[in-house]
């Protein structure tokens, strides 16, 4: 990964870096000191902002205090713990490892040792009901998390939950009732002071991920590591996920990388479904200046129907949508994408 970072650094197109992210699988089994010649290499090569964000992604299971300690002495100051649910029963059906009270104890060490974390919750468990929701809420506000992201289940393919749900013995939960949690947990966290700046993401003010803003702002990023993507220059690039021949090929000073260039009409689609997903919305100005006039005019006249079903409106020239849309945005950003002009 040292000698991968070596071999693209011309591909970020800047020497200052706002964040670090150590994230995908387990990166918890990094031990301090490879943590630490990582940071050192990407060091060597790019100046840091002074409050670069450096983030690791951990699970309950690996969240021992004297790693925690370790960590952020080798330059972590951001956790992201992948807490899922502190609920017992909906724990084993996700078949996580870790049980509701290491996901208890994991959250105190955390809130003990760092000052900025996120933690993850997901909603819309199967047989799950609002208060159950609104007991992982109020677990997870106990530790005053600065930033959460929650996620409805999405039953992953050759998974146990998808062979119990093949088989009829899961039931997956109505969507009316998936709604009302999404909602529930809007209001909620809004009440307690965090905004609700992406369609899965509440931040304190401050406290937003700065990794996941610059996706969202389409900034360019390098992905180190099996399978890590990387954005630059409108071109979007993977690593190949064999591990084994991603070593061989940085061995022989060669890239284990894919690419793919970005056309007009992908790089507005994108536009349209992260503006809709984040507070900023989709800015008609800002098509105008960076697609042209006719972008522009189609994308007046395609929501104009969502205006008039109030799943979106105007705010100035930005187009936000609604709380009654706001789960369903996905959707209706598909609806406004173009396939060619």
């Amino acid at each position: 990964m040292v000698n991968e970072l070596k071999l693209r650094k011309s591909e970020l197109p800047f020497d200052s870096l706002q964040s670090i992210y150590f994230g995908g699988g387990t990166p918890s089994l990094l031990s301090q000191g490879e943590i630490t010649e990582i940071v050192n290499a990407v060091a060597s090569q790019y100046s840091f902002c002074d409050d670069i964000e450096i983030t690791l992604e951990m699970n309950p299971d690996d969240c021992d205090l004297n790693y925690l300690k370790q960590i952020k002495a080798a330059g972590v100051n951001r956790l992201s713990m992948g807490i899922q649910s502190f609920i017992e029963t909906e724990l084993k059906q996700m078949n996580r490892v870790h049980r509701a009270k290491e996901a208890l104890e994991a959250m105190d060490n955390v809130a003990s040792t760092f000052e900025n974390f996120s933690l993850d919750l997901i909603y819309g468990m199967p047989q799950s009901k609002l208060i159950d929701w609104q007991y992982n809420l109020e677990r997870a506000l106990s530790f005053s998390p600065p930033h959460l992201s929650s996620y409805a289940l999405t039953v992953e393919p050759k998974t146990a939950l998808a062979k119990q749900v093949e088989i009829g013995k899961v039931q997956l939960l109505d969507e009316g009732k998936v709604v009302s949690q999404f909602d529930h947990m809007v209001t909620s966290l809004t009440q307690a002071g965090y905004i609700h700046y992406e369609l899965s993401s509440f931040g304190k003010e401050g406290y937003f991920s700065k990794n996941n803003t610059a996706y969202w702002e389409g900034k360019p990023y390098l992905g180190i590591g099996p399978s890590a993507h990387s954005f630059f220059d409108q071109q979007r690039s993977w690593n190949i996920s064999n591990n084994a021949k991603y070593i061989r090929a940085i061995e022989s000073g060669e890239l284990a990388v894919e690419r793919e260039q970005l056309s007009k009409i992908d790089q507005y689609n994108e536009y349209v479904m992260t503006g809709l997903r984040t507070i900023k919305g989709v800015d008609l100005g800002h098509i105008q200046s960076r697609f042209g006039d006719r972008f522009a005019t189609l994308f007046e006249s395609q929501v104009e129907q969502h205006i008039v079903q109030q799943n979106l409106f105007w705010d100035g020239d930005v187009v936000k949508a609604t709380q009654k849309a706001k789960f369903l945005v996905d959707g209706i950003a598909s609806d406004l994408f173009l396939i060619n002009l």
